[in-house]
């Protein structure tokens, strides 16, 4: 069957979901995947036929060997690449980690070098710019009690036809660093 113009035209986008977990400080727990010079959240691609959620269950289960319930949907992130395309990122909030569940961690030895809580202020440091920002942004829905629509990792305005980012957000967010 022949792709129409319009399927041409059609975007298929890369789909990836994570999760963030934290400890009773409030840090933000990332891995250290083998194959990446920076630290990431737990998480991965989507497979075929798979919802970001049982994703994001089956990547946490693999690389950190725990099954800990995954909450509701934190942000969803459209964050195209050159080099890899459009992408789709959906970070979910894995809650807070008991003493028992980060004892129970078993890194995947071929794919995690490391799994460590890490402070808010330390993310911009630890993790690749747009996942900083998204991360981010990710913890600051969470504290609001509502998931966040980001383009690039920055908020933008639902009803914006244009999608230009939200200033006030971005102020906001600059200006709680410390949360």
């Amino acid at each position: 069957m022949t792709e129409t113009e319009q399927e041409r035209r059609m975007a298929r986008p890369r789909v990836a979901a994570g999760a963030l977990f934290f400890n009773e400080q409030g840090h933000v727990l990332l891995v250290r995947p083998s194959y990446k010079p920076k630290w990431e959240i737990p998480g991965g691609y989507v497979e075929h036929g798979e919802s970001p959620l049982v994703a994001c269950r089956r990547e946490v289960r693999e690389e950190l060997g725990i099954t800990p319930d995954i909450g509701r949907l934190l942000v969803v992130d459209w964050a195209p690449n050159e080099a890899e395309g459009d992408k789709i990122l959906y970070v979910f909030d894995g809650g807070l980690l008991a003493a028992e569940q980060v004892a129970s961690i078993g890194l995947a030895a071929d794919e995690i070098l490391a799994a460590e809580f890490h402070p808010r202020e330390a993310l911009d440091d630890l993790l690749i710019p747009r996942l900083a920002r998204r991360v981010k942004q990710a913890v600051l829905a969470r504290r609001a009690n509502e998931p966040r629509y980001l383009e690039h990792g920055q908020p933008v305005h639902v009803g914006d036809r244009h999608g230009h980012r939200e200033q006030s957000e971005q102020a906001a967010a600059g200006a709680s660093g410390a949360q």
